[in-house]
């Protein structure tokens, strides 16, 4: 379950609501009956319906970069969606924007190789100066050494470098709120745990283990 509540379609007023459980979920409550037609659960919208004026701004962020005044190539637009979610550690981001670029018609050979994309051959030099720019935004926190913008401009405008800044921290944002309300496919729990020791390894033996040897 998400860690925040979700609201059931009878307290549900918002016109944005409404309209969005209907396209999504038809007729059924999606709390009781979770579930859309793209296989997640959906639970994003449940929860985004607790601020229906946010669920508004987001959807209408959604409609901010398929908008057909867009001037960046759609590929090279998920390619960024997709590996912040990856870096962003969002299954649901990255699994989401994996399934648009292979609708983009981009190889399944390509699709799995962003998670290593510094080391695969199959990106072109364009491709390959959006995912490092990617990196910059997502990883590096917006730190961008001057000949990565050197290189994005020997192909885009100032115009399309915009845009992809905008809509990768956008997905960059929605990877971050949905691994931390636990939405769709980022309800999972945290990998990084303690590995328990050995039955009957004391705390003493991991410090006697740990102590540099004496030398003679």
């Amino acid at each position: 379950m998400p860690v925040l509540r979700q609201v059931p379609r009878a307290e549900a007023t918002a016109d944005i609501v409404l309209t969005m459980y209907d396209r999504l979920f038809g007729d059924r409550d999606p709390v009781s009956e979770p579930g859309t037609a793209t296989g997640t659960p959906g639970d994003w919208w449940t929860v985004f319906a607790l601020a229906p004026d946010i669920l508004q701004h987001a959807v209408d962020g959604f409609a901010v970069y398929r908008h057909p005044s867009r001037k960046i190539d759609p590929v090279l637009r998920e390619l960024g969606q997709t590996r912040a979610g990856w870096v962003k550690s969002s299954q649901f981001v990255f699994s989401q924007h994996c399934k648009s670029l292979r609708g983009l018609g981009v190889s399944e050979e390509m699709i799995a190789a962003i998670p290593y994309w510094t080391v695969s051959d199959v990106f072109n030099d364009e491709q390959r100066a959006v995912l490092a720019y990617a990196d910059c935004l997502s990883q590096a926190g917006g730190r961008v050494p001057v000949q990565v913008f050197d290189k994005l401009k020997t192909f885009w405008t100032d115009e399309q470098i915009f845009e992809f800044t905008y809509i990768t921290c956008l997905y960059d944002m929605h990877a971050v709120m949905t691994r931390a309300l636990g939405l769709e496919f980022d309800n999972r729990a945290d990998p990084i745990v303690e590995v328990a020791a050995p039955k009957g390894f004391s705390a003493a033996d991991f410090l006697s283990a740990a102590r540099p040897a004496k030398r003679d």
